[in-house]
């Protein structure tokens, strides 16, 4: 959802005037979602009743005291695991350097004041089982390592941040926050959380005619904490939002564009986890910012999969993911030079120096939204199917959380 509407704010966003025509445009370009119907929404319910019931993470409140982690596997592994037959899967998905860790899916159910709200389903990979087990949380992140995980806790977002041992299901730690948090994202060497902070829920969707799109309304995000999880400390620093496309209408020409899309606008840490940034629909495609929130460069000689956190430079330094489309390209960095080209949809991580976490599509490329993951080498001779293909716009379509094993 969130790519689909990037798409059509970047071809406005570095004009000095917003295009009459901005909203057909948006319209156009955003795909559809489907009415929820009754049954579904008591089917949902009933899901939940059962998912609370059958979690086994322990209930048991932990003091949020400083935490000693699991030790990341060393070496990590790198062998393959696919999942081919179950949509979503039912087994770990995995290549080279790379996990699935978690997947999320995602359904709009009808509040107040004619608006929709955007719900995530979080199930989470289980080393018991190779599997994956649904979660009753709002939020989940997996530390590099697949040993903990992050939690909110709440309806959909909440003010009570865990620490997940993996392996036991057991919480090492909780931690009681003042302001609500609706997302939580582990630093690069997986012992600080950064939560973002919302004053109301971000993932509204309002009327467009017989449609639903994004509200069009400033987002409410009022800044973030970082939870030091070995020291249990818990920073909380305010930072404003940036304009969303339909706060920027109001705003004066002389105002620097730099605008997001969304109301939710969650942080996200640099590759070394000395800077964080927030999305944006311009490019360059984030906002740096120090730790302590006040604004920086952007850190030098790296690169980035755009509007995600992993990167797009190889492990060994030598290749640069290129952007989305059919086919996608691989370059040389120190060439320029194309070194392959691969007949699939997007280029989302590096599983090796040789070989890339990618979304393929199904059959002869037909249907874009009929897709599913794949590794696939950079000259594009080499695809092994990881996932089934599935249709990404269909209630219930999942989408994989890639964390480094």
């Amino acid at each position: 959802m969130t790519r689909l509407l990037r798409d059509t704010f970047e071809e406005w966003a570095d004009e000095a005037e917003v295009p009459a025509d901005l909203a057909d445009r948006a319209l156009r370009r955003r795909a559809p979602w489907r009415p929820i119907g009754a049954a579904l929404l008591v089917g949902a319910m009933i899901a939940a009743v059962a998912l609370f019931v059958t979690w086994r993470a322990d209930p048991v409140v932990v003091p949020a005291d400083g935490v000693q982690l699991p030790v990341r596997p060393s070496p990590a592994p790198t062998d393959v695991h696919t999942d081919t037959e179950n949509v979503p899967p039912a087994k770990l998905i995995a290549a080279g350097t790379m996990a699935v860790s978690a997947y999320y899916q995602y359904s709009a159910e009808p509040i107040e004041n004619g608006l929709r709200r955007i719900r995530y389903t979080w199930s989470l990979y289980d080393p018991r089982t190779g599997g994956y087990e649904r979660t009753p949380y709002a939020w989940v992140d997996v530390a590099p390592g697949l040993q903990v995980a992050a939690v909110v806790e709440g309806d959909v977002m909440g003010k009570r941040v865990g620490v997940l041992d993996m392996n036991t299901r057991q919480m090492l730690a909780w931690y009681e926050l003042e302001h609500d948090v609706a997302a939580v994202a582990w630093s690069p060497d997986g012992t600080r959380i950064l939560a973002t902070a919302y004053s109301e829920y971000p993932d509204l969707q309002e009327s467009q005619g017989e449609e639903f799109g994004p509200r069009m309304a400033p987002s409410p995000r009022t800044g973030y904490y970082v939870i030091d999880v070995p020291a249990g400390t818990t920073d909380y620093h305010e930072l404003a939002p940036l304009p969303t496309m339909g706060s920027s209408l109001a705003l004066p020409r002389t105002t620097e564009r730099r605008l997001e899309g969304n109301m939710r606008q969650d942080l996200g840490w640099s590759l070394d986890g000395t800077l964080i940034w927030s999305p944006t629909i311009n490019r360059p495609d984030r906002v740096w910012y120090t730790i302590d929130g006040e604004e920086a460069e952007a850190p030098a000689g790296q690169h980035y999969v755009g509007h995600s956190r992993h990167s797009a430079l190889s492990p060994d330094g030598r290749l640069l993911l290129g952007e989305d489309g059919l086919p996608t390209k691989i370059t040389d960095i120190a060439t320029g030079e194309v070194a392959g080209r691969q007949r699939v949809l997007q280029l989302h991580a590096w599983a090796g120096d040789d070989e890339v976490i990618a979304l393929g599509c199904a059959g002869k490329c037909g249907n874009e939204f009929k897709n599913g993951l794949v590794l696939v080498s950079v000259d594009g001779s080499r695809v092994t199917q990881l996932a089934a293909n599935s249709n990404s716009q269909a209630d219930g379509a999942w989408r994989a959380v890639l964390t480094p094993r």
